[in-house]
């Protein structure tokens, strides 16, 4: 039985994790972490990780960035793997991330569908065939309750382009302050806000001929908590400190 701590538990992705824990028979939610302490589920809630005495395989976090410093130390001082869901972090926590993979296993993805991480994969590709001759622009779109501009995974998916292009792409958000000709290394990212919209990516491959557009659509977020749980099932076996991806839990599930 894999023994699993919720962080941010009593967050709307934080109860489809525990709902998704209790429907599967490996894995036991052994506690949840959450600033309101309120007991929602039927294992115990801190506010305080450090409050937590008993022990745990694995943590997977879907809070909020303020919460990573208490997380990484707790994590950190007991030696427990931890999956990180949330975005939105600075430059800064990006550093304390990488300083504590250094310590223990630490798994971040901007996304944790299946599907967007196999359209990462689709983005280098046809970066790398098209992305000479052919401007690059991303469109994402979320419900009006997110609050980071543009997406985690606006950006992996630019990051996957930038990585396989030729030049040195600059990012350039949105374009009313850009008042000048598009340049031929930019990234164009653009952020919808509205309604109930769960997640849609969209990377245009703009030519002088013709436009190759590659889309993905959440239609529901249970596949965001399905695909944690997966990944906290692969980073409760991982045992090496380092920084580890979706990319990790794709090679184990197709065995290669």
């Amino acid at each position: 039985m894999i023994r699993v701590i919720i962080s941010g538990c009593n967050g709307h992705m934080g109860q489809v994790v525990a709902q998704i824990c209790q429907n599967d028979a490996q894995v036991e939610t052994v506690a949840g972490f959450n600033r309101t302490p309120l007991q929602k589920n039927d294992f115990p809630v801190y506010a305080d990780p450090m409050e937590f005495t008993g022990t745990a395989d694995v943590v997977i976090d879907f809070s909020n960035p303020a919460n990573l410093r208490s997380l990484l130390r707790w994590c950190t001082e007991k030696q427990v793997p931890i999956v990180l869901c949330t975005t939105g972090y600075t430059p800064e926590q990006l550093i304390e991330i990488d300083t504590a993979a250094k310590k223990i296993p630490v798994f971040r993805s901007g996304n944790m569908s299946l599907g967007i991480n196999l359209l990462v994969e689709l983005v280098k590709k046809a970066a790398a065939v098209l992305g000479g001759d052919y401007d690059i622009e991303i469109v994402e779109r979320h419900h009006n309750r997110k609050v980071d501009a543009p997406s985690g995974t606006a950006l992996m998916l630019a990051d996957a382009a930038a990585e396989a292009v030729d030049y040195d792409a600059a990012y350039v958000y949105d374009r009313q302050s850009v008042r000048k000709r598009r340049e031929k290394n930019e990234i164009g990212i653009s952020a919808v806000r509205g309604g109930n919209i769960v997640g849609e990516h969209e990377i245009i491959f703009a030519g002088s001929q013709e436009v190759l557009e590659l889309k993905h659509s959440a239609l529901s977020r249970d596949v965001f908590a399905e695909g944690a749980v997966k990944a906290a099932v692969f980073m409760s076996n991982i045992k090496a400190p380092g920084l580890y991806t979706m990319k990790h839990v794709l090679a184990e599930v197709l065995g290669r």
